[in-house]
């Protein structure tokens, strides 16, 4: 009976750490939030590679809204950021396999995570539309939205816009981020950029502070860079 115990003893803990898998790049350690993480090498640079684990958050294509803009993300750890700057690199792949063949390569940054990751704020970019012939869909290369409660079903005819726009991007390509936050507002900068590719006024959230996540959505192969994050009071 003593050994059954400790073999149970032994199941829950791996559960529990399969649930807070760990990752570290250099100096930085990140938790994996419904995502697989790994260091990989590209051109003999070490980099991460985030994909949405679909065990640990299922996707339903017939239910896009309600399974899509997740918690989904390689979480920064020991780090509480509230203003500042956040940089990142970011280079996005579509999944051979992907479950979704509509994907664009969803990938970006998730800030002011909340400590149970149920709320925070995120722009992303949709790097396979954006050289598109099609206007309409190549205006959709980047995205805003604040989670839960305003995903990209609902942003985008919530006043106060516009939370999407265009840009000069693509897959299989290094892109460059830079995101500005002074209290409610967030700027985006893309590949060092001086006009900002996005102006958000008036975020959604009403967190003051909270973690930074790389982020990645469904169909996306995710790679990540040179993050660096300079905080102001």
């Amino acid at each position: 009976m003593k050994k059954i115990h400790q073999i149970i003893l032994l199941i829950n803990l791996c559960a529990l750490a399969a649930c807070k898998q760990k990752l570290t790049l250099k100096d930085q350690s990140f938790e994996l939030v419904n995502v697989t993480g790994s260091v990989v090498k590209i051109n003999s640079e070490e980099v991460l590679k985030v994909e949405r684990d679909l065990k640990t958050l299922p996707f339903d294509i017939k239910h896009l809204g309600a399974t899509v803009n997740g918690p989904l993300y390689a979480k920064l750890k020991n780090t509480n950021f509230e203003n500042g700057t956040i940089e990142v690199k970011v280079l996005s792949r579509i999944q051979k396999h992907t479950p979704y063949p509509d994907s664009w390569g969803f990938i970006g940054l998730a800030f002011r995570i909340n400590g149970d990751n149920s709320a925070f704020e995120s722009i992303y970019l949709r790097p396979k539309v954006g050289r598109s012939a099609n206007e309409i869909v190549r205006n959709q290369a980047v995205q805003y939205y604040s989670y839960p409660d305003y995903k990209m079903d609902k942003i985008n005819n919530t006043p106060g816009g516009p939370f999407e726009t265009s840009a000069d991007i693509g897959l299989n390509e290094w892109i460059k981020l830079r995101i500005e936050v002074k209290d409610q507002q967030a700027t985006l900068y893309i590949n060092d950029k001086k006009e900002p590719a996005l102006t958000i006024k008036n975020m959604k959230g009403n967190l003051k502070s909270g973690a930074i996540g790389l982020w990645v959505d469904i169909g996306t192969e995710g790679y990540f860079k040179d993050l660096k994050v300079k905080k102001r009071s």
